[in-house]
């Protein structure tokens, strides 16, 4: 069995160089290189050659280190097949199963099969998992459905929570906790009583996110995650509990704290945090849109954060309830109602009919209008009159020939405008079905499915996100080329294709 590494404490200076040469256009590249022998021996090796005459440090990479394994690089796709048989061929391309050869990985070895992104995304990523279930099960996958959640249940007893993805340097930071919607997607393709096998690790979910909520205080509002509010109520922010420069980005994030100074680690767990948001980056994050150094996601609590959390915590109630266990019913009922309420206070604006997030520390809400707005929708949250108001809001400003993006405002980071992203577009046109808004979801899904399969027949791939205000483009912006693949567009373009 592979044995996981720890970059900067298994290859010291090595590491560090390897990012600082700038031979690698992409440091993810470096750290998810397998390493064949003991990585005390390989660090060793270097501090014995690295100062010889013509020493070659790609050379001395290239001798102990290989690239980790991409299947789909080598896939060729028929472009006259339709998309839905594509979707169906790849599915076993970005299937992985545990590895049984010994190597040194800073890959976390999981249990159970699982499905990747695809392209430099060669681990499982939380997010996207349930968007990428979406597609599985209309492909008839619940086995697969089944044991990704068994990953997840796993990460979740024996790491604390789910991190980002299945790599030893994500274990800082979580994503969108799309666990308890996964959860509930295979009780409907099984049966309601796979709830309660699940249960202890949705509680357990819980209390990673909740954790520290008791004790908080007005002169101490806030703990990695959870944040008391003005009026008592308790919301939540992302956070990364590691303060280091990322791993897989590692000399950038050097080169920002050199560059900004005692600032530059604030700036840091910003951009951190932001990567557990899963919109890194965007003008959502920042002071002024323009400027990414201008990032402040910890000073906000975020709209579809505690959306998400309100369906955890309503789940929970749920299962409880029908368990007839009645004190742990109302316990985490009380919990999502007070949540409810906190989302409709902190996040609408009744002047501009529109949700925003809210800067804890400013006491105020933010100006950037986003698809997170959809989420109340999703969930339900909202009142006719409210989905009315993010419908309209929508249709003016994010709606563009390839579907929504994700924010109106350009700044070149590729969570912004003109890219969208299939999660974003699944839970806008759900969320506004859920209020009779069949019209708008209907075009959405109309622009992004036409977008989607248009960029098929022309490079028989589906790609992670996609430029849609000129549909003659693929997307761009982002800290690494465009992505092919890819689970999750894989994913809620099978299933919005389902219901044609």
């Amino acid at each position: 069995m592979s044995q996981v590494l720890h970059l900067e404490k298994d290859l010291q200076e090595l590491f560090v160089d390897l990012h600082a040469s700038g031979l690698w256009e992409d440091g993810k590249e470096i750290s998810d290189a397998i390493i064949k022998e003991s990585p005390n021996k390989v660090l060793s090796k270097y501090r014995s050659e690295k100062e010889s005459t013509g020493f070659d440090l790609k050379a001395f990479f290239n001798q102990h280190f290989a690239k980790a394994p991409t299947r789909e690089i080598d896939y060729v796709s028929d472009k006259e097949a339709p998309v839905v048989d594509h979707i169906n061929k790849l599915w076993p391309i970005l299937a992985r199963t545990p590895e049984k050869n010994d190597f040194y990985s800073t890959l976390v070895q999981l249990p159970y099969p699982y499905i990747v992104p695809g392209g430099r995304f060669n681990e499982i990523y939380y997010w996207d998992s349930y968007f990428t279930m979406l597609g599985l099960a209309v492909s008839g996958k619940v086995e697969m459905i089944e044991d990704m959640i068994k990953n997840f249940a796993w990460m979740i007893e024996e790491i604390g929570f789910i991190p980002n993805g299945n790599r030893s340097y994500y274990l800082g930071r979580s994503q969108p906790p799309f666990f308890s919607l996964m959860v509930a997607l295979l009780s409907e393709e099984k049966d309601r009583s796979i709830l309660n096998q699940f249960l202890p690790a949705l509680e357990k979910e819980h209390k990673f996110w909740m954790e520290g909520s008791d004790k908080l205080s007005a002169d101490s509002p806030t703990f990695k995650r959870v944040v008391l509010m003005e009026d008592g109520s308790m919301l939540n922010r992302h956070f990364d509990n590691i303060p280091n420069p990322r791993a897989e980005m590692y000399q950038d994030d050097v080169e920002l704290i050199e560059s900004q100074g005692e600032a530059g680690k604030k700036t840091l767990l910003n951009i951190r945090a932001a990567c557990e948001s899963g919109w890194d980056f965007s003008s959502r994050w920042c002071a002024d849109f323009d400027k990414l150094e201008t990032i402040r996601t910890t000073d906000l609590v975020q709209v579809d954060l505690n959306c998400l959390l309100y369906h955890l915590e309503k789940l929970i109630a749920s299962i409880h309830q029908e368990n007839r266990d009645t004190a742990k019913y109302e316990e985490y009922y009380a919990l999502c109602e007070k949540r409810k309420e906190a989302i409709n206070t902190y996040f609408w604006n009744e002047d501009e009919s529109y949700f925003f997030d809210y800067n804890w520390l400013e006491k105020s809400q933010t100006t950037s209008i986003n698809a997170a707005a959809a989420f109340p929708l999703f969930f339900e949250i909202c009142s006719a009159d409210q989905a009315r108001g993010v419908a309209k809001m929508i249709d003016k400003e994010l709606l563009r020939d390839g579907g929504l993006v994700t924010t109106n405002f350009n700044s070149g980071q590729q969570w912004d405008a003109p890219n969208g992203w299939a999660p974003l577009q699944w839970m806008a046109i759900k969320g506004l079905r859920n209020y009779g808004h069949d019209q708008l979801a209907g075009q959405i899904k109309e622009r992004w499915v036409s977008l989607n399969v248009k960029v098929f027949k022309n490079t028989g791939k589906l790609m992670e996100k996609y430029n849609v205000e000129d549909t003659n483009l693929l997307s761009g912006g982002g800290e690494y080329p465009v992505q092919d693949g890819f689970g999750w567009t894989n994913g809620v373009l099978l299933k919005l294709l389902s219901e044609e």
